[in-house]
């Protein structure tokens, strides 16, 4: 959406590769077709993944003290907001851009040079604010633990790409968001079977979380491409991923986030 809240901001793919500069709003009324009143990331970012999730039928687990140590840990980076003021978050930033793009120089924390990334303005703190810093965590060990996967999908350099392709950034912060509703991280104790199976992989890899971003990202990928989508089937796409996610993490004999069948996906 724009900065007033009234346009859906989509990425047009003409060639391979990211389309430097061509970010085009469509109507209004095709971002309510997205995902409701608050497709993406406008008034609140209301999540466009599933409501209600297989496993949710038992209402709560008890924790060890070790899981529950995680928890609280990664709710501690969960509850910090993204501060355009603090020095160390505009460094984050400009570090993912470094990241992104080594070959180009930032002109500025504020700059049209965001567009290129995927972010809906010239300011991408106004797309924190529905995911937080850990949303920003998140991309950037993406994009340092796996920087040829990162790559292709930030570049959209595989598969038949549609015209109107998703922003890369801004699809990354619904991913953060998705996963945190997934999971019922915002809980004092797991509400599913998938929590409390994420938090036992959790106890032993500490990012287990960041892992598990950057599988549904590579995930979700694949699915638009598998289903051949454009801009107006993201929440459809985020609904298949969601499903994908939990019924991996459900697999037996699964122990961790490495043993989950996409994370093959994945690439350094």
């Amino acid at each position: 959406m724009d900065d007033r809240g009234g346009s859906f901001v989509a990425v047009r793919r003409i060639s391979q590769g990211l389309e430097r500069g061509n970010v085009y709003h469509s109507s209004s009324s095709s971002a309510e077709a997205v995902a409701g009143s608050a497709a993406w990331l406008g008034r609140g970012l209301s999540c466009v993944c599933v409501q209600g999730s297989h496993g949710d039928a038992r209402p709560s687990f008890d924790l060890t003290p070790s899981q529950e140590e995680c928890l609280q840990r990664l709710q501690s980076r969960m509850d910090v907001a993204y501060d355009s003021s603090i020095p160390q978050h505009q460094e984050a930033l400009k570090d993912l851009w470094k990241l992104a793009f080594p070959e180009e120089e930032l002109h500025g924390i504020v700059s049209e040079q965001w567009k290129e990334m995927g972010w809906q303005g010239k300011d991408p703190s106004t797309d924190f604010r529905g995911g937080g810093f850990i949303s920003l965590e998140n991309l950037l060990y993406f994009a340092r633990s796996f920087p040829k996967s990162f790559q292709d999908l930030l570049r959209k350099q595989v598969g038949d790409r549609s015209v109107w392709e998703y922003p890369f950034a801004v699809a990354g912060i619904n991913i953060t968001f998705m996963l945190i509703q997934m999971l019922g991280l915002e809980a004092v104790k797991p509400r599913s079977i998938v929590g409390e199976t994420f938090l036992r992989f959790l106890s032993v890899n500490e990012y287990a979380f960041d892992l598990l971003y950057c599988i549904a990202f590579k995930l979700m990928d694949q699915q638009w491409l598998s289903m051949h989508a454009s801009y107006m089937e993201f929440n459809t796409v985020m609904k298949s991923t969601r499903r994908q996610l939990e019924r991996e993490i459900m697999v037996k004999d699964i122990t961790g986030i490495e043993d989950m069948p996409s994370y093959s996906l994945l690439s350094q």
